[in-house]
């Protein structure tokens, strides 16, 4: 296993046909590697951290059930408001459902934006909410990752300013995929929370399986103002189309949030997200699958020597030594989609975790490509 690379330290992990006609597109040399592997019939995404199995057939059902009411304005959320302040014993008035965890995000943006005139963020990490405070004309100060390709919490304290109206982390990070110690994030998050908002993405918490994690929850079940918690029915649950994201704050900042909504809930999402909650079924073979599919690229990764990110979310980042753009044209032209690049690291790839036989093909794939 490769621990080491040149100025990094990284810390490693131990619908279209695809007929002819596309693999016409690749060079020649590249459509002979890939001539003897069975293809499957249609694009593989493994390019936006989606969950390869949809919804759960409990959720689907639910779906199916909540068509009937579609034609009706009306606010359905009361039931789940009730199961999650259960399942993360806070009070209602402490949870917000918002159009997507992308509507929370943009509207905790838009929060830092009235308190502060600027915004700080480790870089690279997930756009939703940077990009939104930085097209409203809010200074957005990005934070290099460290030697180890770690969320820097000294350089980022350093890095605040009187004005700073945010601190925005995502733990698991996206698209690297790591996480921020427990502990370290706690002293973090209570000091800088005194006199600004903390707004902490756990878009992939139910991923983590790693005692040096912990979510941040506990601190909205003491009472701590100024820290947001983001969560979403996208990931595990397998509900990205449906838009349901849920925020965790201090119920005077939940009131402060929900009143600058300004998406719209949807019975269908709202009622496929209290069955899909309800699925642990579900939620354990998405994560046995994930398991399967990551240990599948980490494996190649060993086998041939390459820096790749432990991963704690359901996709991984692996050093391509090649530019990203060029990678993602020859996937693409094989029939897989990854991860677009995220500069400055334009030589790595973020691949999401797909159904274990898709992450086969895509591990031939690769291999046939640049590691023959």
């Amino acid at each position: 296993m490769n621990g080491v690379m040149s100025r990094r330290r990284i810390l490693l992990g131990g619908a279209a046909l695809l007929g002819a006609g596309m693999l016409q597109t690749l060079p020649g040399g590249m459509r002979m590697a890939l001539a003897d592997i069975a293809r499957p019939d249609y694009i593989i995404r493994a390019s936006s951290n989606e969950n390869p199995y949809g919804p759960s057939p409990v959720a689907v059902k639910a779906i199916n059930e909540a068509l009937v009411d579609a034609n009706k304005y009306m606010n359905m959320t009361n039931d789940l408001l009730d199961l999650l302040s259960g399942i993360e014993d806070v009070p209602r008035e402490s949870i917000a459902v918002g159009s997507g965890s992308g509507e929370i995000l943009r509207v905790g943006g838009l929060l830092a934006s009235l308190n502060g005139k600027s915004v700080v963020c480790p870089d690279p990490t997930f756009g939703g909410l940077i990009s939104y405070v930085e097209n409203m004309g809010t200074e957005l100060i990005r934070v290099p990752v460290n030697d180890a390709m770690e969320t820097d919490l000294a350089a980022i304290k350093a890095a605040i300013r009187p004005e700073t109206g945010m601190v925005y982390l995502c733990n698991p990070n996206n698209p690297i995929p790591n996480l921020i110690e427990k502990n370290a994030l706690r002293e973090f998050v209570l000091e800088v929370s005194q006199d600004r908002l903390v707004f902490i993405d756990e878009a992939y918490h139910e991923f983590v399986d790693d005692p040096a994690y912990e979510s941040m929850m506990d601190l909205i079940r003491a009472g701590h103002k100024n820290i947001i918690i983001s969560r979403t029915a996208s990931k595990i649950h397998g509900l990205a189309a449906l838009r349901v994201g849920f925020a965790y704050a201090h119920p005077d900042l939940i009131a402060e949030l929900n009143s600058k909504m300004t998406g719209q809930l949807n019975i269908v999402g709202v009622k496929a997200a209290h069955a899909s909650y309800l699925d642990q079924d579900f939620q354990n073979y998405t994560l046995a699958q994930n398991r399967k599919s990551l240990d599948m690229i980490n494996a190649m990764c060993d086998r041939h020597d390459i820096p790749y990110i432990k991963s704690h979310a359901n996709f991984t980042f692996i050093h391509t030594g090649r530019d990203i753009a060029e990678v993602s044209e020859a996937m693409r032209d094989a029939g897989i989609l990854i991860g677009r690049p995220f500069p400055p690291f334009r030589d790595w790839a973020r691949i999401s975790t797909t159904k274990p036989e898709e992450m086969e093909y895509l591990v031939q794939v690769y291999e046939r490509l640049y590691l023959s």
